[in-house]
């Protein structure tokens, strides 16, 4: 594992002398200022030092680019999914610590943290950057990060999809202690999302990108991140209450009020100068960090049936329903078998282009010149009509009783057509390299 460890105090420590976090020192209003300043500032980290109201600090944008998360793993873009990739399959086991500073402090309801109200149809504040941690006998810690209204200084609901969590809720009975940590290092909130079986404890993938210290909760037979800023511990009760409308992935509202369950909080345990995450839904951190931990599981499923080079959840398409993915096309089905591959990696993935090793996967006019030069409609797409999608998808069909939608999903080979002479589909190159300080070339 190395020797590489930060927690996210530390990775605002290491911005800052870098110069790339920009700090607000003026008292801010966590109801709309704080969520417009972030996303004025969409794709950097941001510091509000003094929260009108409140005690505690608050920091964004910690997540909101390739850059920022790779630097916060130790590693760079052009590494970062491949580190991703090899933490789920090199899993290693975090250690235990009797005290930590995540229970420095220890409260008995929420009313010290300043849990921001987003957008102006947000009916109340929301916890976005939680990260709920659950104990199972049999499958062991589960971790997920959920949206989480805030009702009262002891009463939360969470939106929970027909996921682990809400399988580990079915399986203990509709009740369920839980606890949730927020102001996480980056390995936990990049690890929390990686799609893998139930009986995988992400804590472990966590720990192989960054070692992770773990701790027990007060009231709850839960281990949690000792260097965590925050943790609320409670519990999942079979009452429910309206939660929602939300701003999701596509930047719209997801507009449909769900009945939810409600959580108990029943201890708040915190560092003495705790910092708040915030987390703004629809921005570039929402996005990455739903999107990016599921480019290495297409990753590992393309790579079964033929060579992936690289694997791209792209912007345009929410960080959630459009893939690229780079392969060297060895057999004339590859391209084929890439699409089909990426779909059952990534079930909510909508749309899959299968490029070459010359197409650069996170330069969509590549991938588009690569569709418009390679790929014939006729021979070169799949599609399937009423499978399951996400239900984020505006377009899509709701289907009454379910949590997702039913929808067209296609696929786009665009890869070189075998027998073809590769020249043939090959952009030309200039005829010599250039140096343009040697001309004196000035901008």
């Amino acid at each position: 594992m190395g020797e590489f460890r930060m927690t996210m105090r530390d990775f605002i420590k290491k911005l800052d002398k870098e110069g790339k976090l920009f700090r607000v020192d003026r008292k801010v209003d966590p109801k709309f200022e704080i969520s417009s300043i972030l996303k004025a500032l969409d794709g950097n980290a941001v510091y509000f030092s003094g929260v009108k109201g409140y005690d505690m600090p608050v920091v964004g944008g910690l997540c909101s680019s390739r850059e920022l998360i790779a630097s916060g793993l130790g590693t760079t873009p052009e590494r970062l999914m491949f580190k991703v990739a090899d933490a789920i399959e090199r899993k290693t086991k975090p250690s235990m610590a009797k005290t930590a500073p995540c229970q420095e402090v220890i409260e008995d309801d929420i009313s010290s943290l300043p849990a921001l109200t987003h957008y102006a149809k947000d009916k109340t504040p929301y916890l976005t950057s939680s990260v709920v941690i659950a104990n199972d006998p049999e499958y062991g810690h589960n971790l997920s990060i959920h949206r989480i209204m805030v009702t009262g200084k002891k009463r939360l609901v969470i939106r929970i999809c027909e996921r682990d969590l809400w399988q580990y809720l079915k399986r203990a009975g509709g009740e369920l202690d839980v606890a949730i940590a927020l102001g996480n290092d980056m390995s936990i909130l990049v690890a929390e999302a990686v799609r893998v079986p139930i009986d995988v404890d992400e804590y472990e993938i966590a720990n192989t990108l960054n070692p992770v210290k773990l701790v027990k909760a007060k009231t709850v037979d839960i281990n949690v991140p000792a260097d965590a800023e925050i943790i609320i511990e409670g519990r999942i009760t079979n009452e429910t209450d309206a939660e929602g409308p939300f701003v999701e992935l596509t930047g719209k509202y997801d507009a449909i009020e769900r009945q939810q369950p409600v959580i108990e909080v029943k201890k708040v345990t915190r560092r003495k100068d705790a910092i708040y995450q915030a987390l703004v839904g629809g921005s570039n951190e929402h996005k990455l960090l739903m999107g990016l931990p599921r480019e290495p599981t297409i990753y590992n499923e393309v790579k079964k049936v033929c060579d992936c080079k690289n694997v791209s959840i792209t912007p345009g398409g929410c960080s959630w329903l459009h893939a690229v993915v780079q392969i060297s096309k060895k057999n004339p089905e590859d391209g084929m078998k890439a699409i089909e591959a990426a779909f059952k990696g990534h079930s909510s993935v909508k749309h899959v282009w299968i490029v070459d090793e010359d197409v650069d996967p996170f330069d969509f006019q590549q991938v588009e010149w690569s569709m418009a030069t390679r790929f014939q409609g006729g021979r070169n797409m799949v599609v399937h009509k009423d499978a399951m999608g996400s239900s984020i998808d505006p377009s899509s069909e709701y289907m009454e009783g379910c949590d997702r939608r039913k929808t067209t999903k296609i696929g786009f080979d665009c890869t070189i057509p075998s027998g073809k002479k590769r020249d043939d589909f090959t952009l030309v190159q200039a005829p010599m390299r250039i140096d343009l300080k040697k001309y004196g070339v000035k901008r």
